[in-house]
């Protein structure tokens, strides 16, 4: 088959089958070869572009997956797990102003989406933007009430900006349901509560 001549769609769906069973196998870079063959045969395919990235920056080719990702949503914008996915790779490149904006796409199209919360929270920490982390961050926790994740960022922005009654607060309700993050954020902090040993 030459390069230039039109892939069946049978051929197409044989390739998604191999593609997922690769990754279910944890064969990611023939599930990387599969998704590019995908995405060269439909390029207009956002979602076969998205996979790419998502193999991409698993197999650490960052800069591949972040143009993979952009590429995927000037296409289709409204990929909401794109967005943040892009939004992560950003963060990591240490870009925490087009990481904040990422984030945002991805939030206005999936409010819900309590990662996208949390990665525009610890971009906007980096940034030095401190105060404006708290929203995100109370966002996040209000979605995942029960991950430790969101609350012992939010403690710790609190003792940045000296609120002491908010830190011992986080700390209380964190000693309900994770006593060892609540103990460490006592030593972290300074701020004494009391956290009982189960």
């Amino acid at each position: 088959m030459s390069v230039d001549a039109p892939v069946s769609g049978l051929t197409i769906w044989f390739w998604k089958q191999l593609a997922v069973w690769s990754q279910l196998l944890k064969r990611d870079a023939m599930a990387l070869e599969y998704w590019a063959r995908i995405a060269a045969a439909r390029p207009r395919d956002a979602s076969a572009l998205a996979s790419v990235a998502h193999l991409q920056a698993q197999a650490g080719q960052r800069r591949d997956a972040i143009a993979s990702f952009e590429r995927a949503l000037g296409i289709d914008p409204t990929l909401a797990t794109a967005w943040f996915n892009l939004g992560f790779l950003q963060q990591e490149e240490q870009r925490h102003d087009e990481a904040i904006a990422s984030f945002d796409r991805a939030l206005a199209l999936d409010e819900k989406l309590d990662r996208a919360w949390y990665g525009k929270a610890l971009s906007l920490i980096k940034s030095g933007r401190p105060e404006e982390a708290i929203e995100p961050l109370q966002r996040n926790v209000k979605l995942q009430p029960m991950s430790p994740y969101g609350l012992y960022q939010l403690a710790h922005v609190y003792h940045r900006l000296q609120r002491r009654d908010d830190v011992a607060a986080t700390i209380r309700r964190l000693a309900g349901f994770e006593p060892q993050v609540a103990r460490q954020l006592e030593r972290e902090t300074g701020v004494v509560v009391g956290v009982k040993t189960l």
